[in-house]
């Protein structure tokens, strides 16, 4: 029924592309004024952000709950509630010969309730403490059970000795609490997964490994006292049977066979004893305030349904509802849940989105009918009623564009910002009263600087009543906003760039940062590029730690030069495909490493006399000059062919004082096949290729030869070489 629904909403949507369009103003008033067609003015709106569930919605919620990030820290809980199948208030709904999975409606309902009662837990009767704002999103497994996901946040944060009052990771004493612990053993166990059922939904196998491990890291190691990193999730508490805790046997369905198994606290997920007790259904609690990369969990939060399409089509043409169409599930529960309109979102304080657009340059949307009636009286935005908002109210030119959501609400009929009538008194103003609301100014791209430039004076200039005023300095009018940012002195340092990426780093992936960082340094020219990159480092190196940990998942990984140096060269590939200078001319240098490159002089002097192959060295010295490096000479052999390639061969690169030996075969082979040498000196070069390839264990083929010299090397080399 429900996929039905939805069907017919996004064919509405595709109906109704041509019929709606938007365009800039200021392109649409030059269009009409030059031939007064409406034809072939616009771009299509394919799908749009107001579509509940949609790829562009999910983005809204992922940047609205990073505003909270941006404002408020890190949140303080990650609070997960999934429904229970096996509520009583289900059972004794069902008829005879029901199960729940014949009642999604009933589940459906219930778990709405359950789930309103959970918050108003949270944030009425304040069991973690006072709460400053919250969100959750509503999603569902594939069995069809739905999950709430719920992040925290407190007014007082939880102290990492206050953590155990709050969460435990043990099993309660059956003799002391006889029902929670019932609760706890029959929601709260992972598993069991790792030599007691390799087939258990967790397990996979890590890359370079044929070996399954458990991807949530259980069984846990067992901790006399909770432990709270710097980034990560804490260490809780998790004692052993031979030190007061608890153990159980429990029974589990393995292939279809039903095996009795022993437990301990090593298999208990993190809970809340008071909330498990209340609703008797999984409910896990995790203490994220520690957790650096907290982008990824409301990322995680609003993510939005699991979707997957695979096809070939010769058409280019991106169409994101055919996308979204091919790739949505939906299950039973979801279905009832959305005819019955309950929302898949919720939040506190809500989050105001602010347009920054040039003069001219908003976006306006027209049809056929009423495109003449938008040339001669556009619509106003959030930004041009500001200014009017500004003209007319005393209390609003004390305020920055971000600052008026606090205070004022939005008419969207009327599109004027109107004072608000609950809150709290602002002092000296009695008509004004102050609200929680939070603004969020839509981000926009340095590379388009003017823009860029607006923004920046609309978070630095007080109550402007125009453009014209934005760009008025001590009475001067300045004839762009570039212009007014230099005399307000907001580009003569770093600062901007510094505030740029600092807003960047809290909202976008790593991947998107370095884009924005590689732009910057290639575009922008900051004076100061290598004070730029340590304070931002971490951030731009996110997911290369990231990916680190799931390669080893039992190993605590933390930051290395080595994950520095990577994103340093994926950063110079960037800059220097835009057109920007090399790191070494930006005093940028891959850290932590010495280099003495030990060669053979013989070696090294009848390199530079071969065309080909000192073409190669000769990039490969070039590449070293981002390094510290010195060259230490060694005694050659009598034959110069062999004592060339031997020395090439043998070339050792030292870093912190650990020798790494980097093997070239591919460049040998490849020096083979373009000489002809007599066989004797061709049999010295195979039998040192044949060595090499015993000591590395390398294979013969090219394509893995190539692959396992850049797992060896510290720095991948070979690609900037090869």
């Amino acid at each position: 029924m429900y996929a039905k629904i939805e069907s017919e909403r996004l064919l509405f949507v595709r109906l109704n592309q041509k019929k709606l369009r938007v365009d800039e103003y200021i392109h649409l008033k030059d269009a009409i004024t030059s031939d007064g067609k409406a034809d072939n003015i616009g771009q299509l709106v394919i799908f749009p952000s107001t579509f509940t569930g949609s790829p562009r919605h999910m983005h809204e919620y992922r940047q609205d709950s990073m505003t909270y990030v941006r404002n408020y820290g890190r949140p303080d809980l990650f609070v997960t509630f999934t429904c229970n199948r096996n509520w009583e208030e289900i059972k004794e709904e069902l008829m005879d010969g029901q199960e729940p999975a014949d009642r999604h409606d009933l589940l459906a309902r219930l778990f709405k309730l359950k789930l309103t009662m959970l918050m108003n837990i949270i944030t009425k009767t304040h069991v973690f403490g006072p709460t400053r704002c919250w969100m959750y999103s509503i999603e569902w497994q594939k069995r069809g059970l739905p999950d709430a996901h719920i992040l925290i946040w407190l007014k007082e944060k939880i102290k990492p000795d206050q953590i155990d009052s709050v969460i435990s990771a043990e099993l309660p004493d059956p003799e002391q609490d006889p029902r929670l612990f019932e609760i706890i053993v029959k929601t709260m166990i992972h598993g069991p997964c790792g030599d007691h059922n390799q087939n258990s939904r967790c397990m996979e196998e890590p890359p370079n490994s044929k070996i399954k491990k458990c991807t949530k890291r259980y069984p846990k190691q067992f901790v006399q006292e909770t432990e709270t990193g710097d980034d990560g999730y804490p260490t809780y508490r998790r004692r052993s049977p031979d030190d007061g805790g608890a153990k159980t046997k429990i029974k589990i369905k393995i292939n279809n066979v039903v095996q009795e198994m022993e437990i301990d606290n090593r298999w208990v997920v993190p809970y809340c004893p008071l909330l498990s007790r209340l609703f008797q259904a999984h409910i896990n609690v995790e203490y994220c305030n520690s957790v650096k990369s907290i982008k990824y969990i409301c990322k995680y939060v609003n993510k939005g349904s699991d979707q997957a399409v695979f096809g070939l089509e010769k058409d280019k043409t991106v169409d994101e509802i055919k996308h979204y169409q091919l790739g949505r599930y939906i299950s039973s529960n979801e279905a009832v849940w959305r005819i019955l309109s309950f929302p898949i979102h919720e939040r506190y304080p809500t989050v105001v989105h602010l347009a920054v657009h040039l003069e001219n340059g908003q976006c306006v949307y027209f049809t056929e009918d009423n495109v003449h009636e938008r040339v001669n009286e556009p619509p106003r935005t959030k930004l041009t009623a500001f200014f009017l908002l500004c003209q007319k109210d005393d209390f609003a030119k004390r305020l920055l564009y971000c600052d008026v959501p606090k205070y004022y609400t939005w008419d969207s009929s009327g599109k004027v910002f109107k004072r608000r009538i609950q809150g709290t008194a602002v002092v000296g103003y009695p008509d004004v009263r102050e609200s929680d609301a939070l603004s969020r100014v839509y981000t926009v791209h340095p590379n388009n600087f003017e823009c860029f430039s607006l923004r920046l004076l609309l978070h630095t200039v007080r109550g402007p009543t125009s453009f014209e005023a934005l760009r008025t300095v001590n009475d001067r009018v300045c004839g762009t906003f570039r212009e007014a940012c230099l005399l307000h002195r907001l580009l003569e340092d770093d600062k901007q760039w510094d505030a740029t990426m600092s807003e960047a780093a809290v909202a976008q992936s790593p991947a998107r940062l370095r884009n924005l960082f590689a732009l910057i340094l290639a575009v922008c020219g900051p004076s100061n590029p290598a004070q730029l990159w340590e304070s931002y480092k971490e951030s731009l190196t996110e997911d290369i730690l990231r990916n680190a940990r799931r390669r080893n998942p039992g190993m605590n990984l933390n930051y290395t030069p080595d994950m520095f140096n990577e994103a340093l060269i994926i950063l110079e590939n960037k800059v220097l495909a835009m057109g920007g200078k090399e790191f070494k001319e930006l005093a940028l240098y891959l850290e932590g490493m010495t280099f003495l490159v030990r060669t053979d002089h013989k070696s090294l002097e009848y390199l530079s006399t071969q065309k080909n192959l000192s073409r190669r060295m000769v990039r490969w010295m070039e590449y070293l000059q981002h390094f510290n490096f010195t060259i230490e000479y060694k005694p050659g052999k009598n034959n110069v062919v062999a004592d060339a390639l031997s020395g090439l061969y043998s070339t050792q690169l030292i870093v912190n004082n650990e020798n790494k030996y980097l093997d070239w075969p591919l460049l040998i082979l490849d020096y083979l096949q373009r000489r002809e040498f007599d066989n004797d000196v061709l049999s010295d070069i195979q039998q040192l290729i044949n060595e090499q390839l015993e000591l590395f264990d390398y294979d013969e083929a090219s394509e893995t030869l190539y692959r396992k010299i850049n797992e060896e090397l510290v720095v991948p080399f070979v690609p900037c070489i090869a």
